[in-house]
């Protein structure tokens, strides 16, 4: 494994090599950061003999439970599809990507429910039932990679079923959905909601040409900037009343700004999927800016996971860990800034992307494991305990990174 030193040498030299014109160096070192200091770690601790993937395990690759949350489960099979569709055709990628996902086929639907487990046992026995509608969301995602993957009918058909379910649940006011981790407060309505199903829609849709779920994909980005984009505090606002109103702080003051980051670059692909030609482009690409200026602690370095609108500060915040520094919000900010970079050519985006990565190079990559360590402390030393659920799983980090890379190749073919 590369040493700090060596490794922080060699980022420095492709982040200035990709400022200067020349993206396929950076798009090359960060190939090296995915492929031989990520990968590795989760080849070598969590592929499970028994089905899935082992993911309650601790940043040095010991396993702390073999119970298996399905939310992990088919995020890690799109990163595997994903691997195997746009980075690197080796069979073994696809080959994981289907260990994960017959495993969670096999166990995991409950026809009762119309949707997904959240827990099952290593062996398949269902350890809690279908609490959460991002669970399916995550299906739906990794269902359709996978099937762009294989070209294989069930694939389709199970990304479908699952989404025409989803849907019928969605038609309900959203404090009645099953929201785990993050409960929606009685009477209001949770800005991930029309976040996470427009992008997972879009995606779905996209691949397989449908239009209808296009269209709802589109539906679901208009009520994100309609109801939860706040033009006179100019934030996203993580809770609204039923009918987009105010809400009572402090869950009705509260932003995340990682999360608000997050969301404005899955617009810009959902704007891109849905071919909306007068979407809110430019505000998305502002909103970027925005709420990493908001978010930042100048004090100790990093993203807090929580602020709120009126000043509250700490316990009082209406989302809990508000001032921990989690892996997270930095992975997607990287990619969010690389993309508004590229939109607009502005070198504030490629100055913050430069400082995010030299934080994350000095104190979330384990040098000494492997992969990331993915909780702070504000400042910035390792924190134990769940903040959300009990796992460590291949996603945001992985997924952060195969988008840079994708999006880097990408400008370096059209030169």
């Amino acid at each position: 494994m590369q040493r700090q030193d060596q490794a922080t040498a060699s980022s420095n030299a492709a982040l200035a090599a990709g400022r200067n014109g020349k993206p396929r160096e950076l798009a090359d070192w960060i190939r090296r950061h995915l492929f031989e200091h990520l990968m590795p770690f989760w080849e070598q601790h969590a592929m499970d003999p028994h089905g899935g993937i082992l993911t309650c395990i601790a940043d040095d690759g010991s396993v702390l439970s073999t119970d298996k949350w399905l939310w992990s489960q088919w995020r890690a099979v799109w990163i595997f599809a994903r691997l195997y569709n746009t980075m690197d055709r080796d069979v073994k990628w696809l080959g994981h990507a289907r260990h994960v996902a017959e495993f969670c086929l096999k166990h995991g639907w409950l026809e009762a429910e119309q949707g997904w487990a959240l827990l099952l046992a290593q062996d398949g026995g269902i350890l809690k039932r279908h609490e959460s509608i991002y669970t399916d969301g995550f299906a739906v995602y990794a269902l359709a990679e996978l099937f762009r993957a294989t070209g294989e009918t069930r694939y389709r058909e199970w990304a479908c079923r699952t989404a025409d379910a989803a849907l019928e649940k969605l038609q309900q006011p959203y404090d009645q959905l099953p929201h785990f981790p993050y409960p929606i407060p009685a009477g209001a309505k949770a800005h991930g909601i029309p976040m996470f199903w427009s992008f997972k829609l879009a995606e779905l849709g996209e691949i397989l040409g449908d239009q209808k779920y296009l269209k709802l994909a589109r539906g679901f980005s208009e009520e994100v900037f309609r109801d939860f984009y706040r033009a006179d505090s100019d934030r996203i606002i993580e809770f609204v009343r039923q009918d987009g109103g105010e809400f009572t702080p402090p869950q009705g003051t509260v932003t995340v700004p990682g999360h608000a980051i997050e969301d404005m670059w899955f617009q810009l692909h959902v704007f891109d999927a849905v071919k909306w030609t007068d979407a809110p482009r430019d505000l998305a690409i502002r909103l970027i800016r925005r709420h990493l200026e908001l978010g930042w602690d100048e004090q100790y370095g990093g993203l807090f996971l929580a602020i709120d609108r009126d000043g509250r500060q700490g316990d009082a915040i209406g989302w809990k860990f508000a001032d921990t520094k989690l892996w997270w919000p930095h992975t997607e900010t990287l990619y969010a800034l690389l993309l508004a970079w590229r939109a607009t050519g502005d070198a504030w985006f490629y100055d913050w992307y430069e400082k995010i990565w030299a934080l994350c190079l000095e104190r979330h990559v384990d040098w000494v494991n492997g992969e990331w360590t993915q909780k702070l402390n504000r400042d910035l030393t390792p924190m134990t305990g769940v903040v959300a659920l009990p796992v460590k799983d291949p996603f945001h980090l992985p997924r952060a990174l195969i988008l840079q890379i994708e999006l880097l190749e990408r400008m370096s073919a059209q030169q």
